[in-house]
């Protein structure tokens, strides 16, 4: 099964944010992420991360603000100064809290610039800030965005992101796959995936349509979990969605997985296992015939 990571800017929004850990834990997560927490001093997410048993395996770096369309800065021409400022800001924060990957995000595309040129800024960017990053032990990371949900977001696509990384050529520098962001824009997970693999330093899932928990969807989790398991990828899987209802009412497709043993195959269809709810669904519907 592969190791799952609570993201506690999505999930468990019942709470306070600092409460959240605590929830992550009782909820069975060893890990979890964030994205934007640097109104939270880092020594008190360390805390919480301490009181709670957890490790913190993920966090976005500042996007740059409503100045930036929340969208970041890292492939704006211009504001390579900002951008830098950025990075220090999330370096010095994760160094406290303990976090080892930072995503840098690309931004949206400004009126007039071309995208080849952006990619040329992000690459150069990402040359200084790897080495940075380097220095304490950090990865950062380059996540394609979909644009339906981030209109012109800059890095849209998976060969966009393996263009960036491969350019930029520094091994603490790889790419964040978004299985639901990769559904969206492109589709063919499982290849997808796969071709990234070597790249991929951290994995985020959700369901579409709607971005919710896994099984909510179309998405064939049962499948990807086995691949990522098969596959070797031995780092962490980003819980990234935002639930349809209280959080822990979501979270059976968690439970299942780790019970999960292989496909069951009804009529010759092979029946998502993991989500016991759609199952009693889709055998209703049969009964009913």
């Amino acid at each position: 099964m592969p190791r799952f990571a609570a993201n506690l800017s999505t999930l468990f929004g019942e709470s306070p944010f600092l409460d959240r850990f605590a929830a992550a834990k009782d909820a069975g997560f060893a890990a979890v992420e964030v994205q934007d927490a640097y109104d939270t001093p880092a020594g008190e997410v360390r805390a919480a991360l301490d009181d709670a048993g957890l490790e913190l395996v993920l966090a976005n770096a500042p996007s740059g603000g409503a100045a930036a369309g929340h969208g970041g800065l890292a492939a704006l021409p211009g504001r390579e100064r900002e951008f830098a400022e950025t990075v220090d800001t999330a370096l010095a924060w994760a160094a406290v809290a303990g976090c080892p990957r930072l995503h840098v995000m690309s931004g949206v595309l400004p009126a007039g610039a071309g995208v080849g040129d952006c990619e040329e800024v992000m690459v150069s960017n990402l040359r200084t800030a790897a080495k940075r990053a380097a220095a304490q032990g950090a990865t950062l990371l380059v996540e394609p965005i979909n644009t339906r949900d981030a209109p012109g977001y800059i890095v849209s696509r998976q060969r966009q992101a393996r263009r960036i990384v491969e350019a930029v050529g520094a091994d603490n520098v790889r790419v964040q796959f978004d299985f639901y962001h990769c559904q969206v824009m492109e589709g063919d997970l499982a290849r997808r995936f796969a071709e990234q693999l070597p790249l991929i330093g951290h994995v985020q899932i959700s369901d579409n349509p709607g971005r919710h928990e896994p099984g909510s969807g179309e998405i064939a989790w049962p499948y990807l979990f086995e691949l990522i398991d098969r596959s070797g990828y031995d780092g962490w899987v980003g819980a990234e969605y935002t639930p349809k209802g209280e959080t822990a009412a979501g979270l059976g497709w968690l439970a299942a997985a780790r019970g999960w043993r292989g496909p069951v195959i009804r009529d010759g269809v092979s029946l998502a296992t993991t989500y016991p709810d759609r199952n009693r669904r889709t055998a209703a519907s049969r009964s009913k015939r």
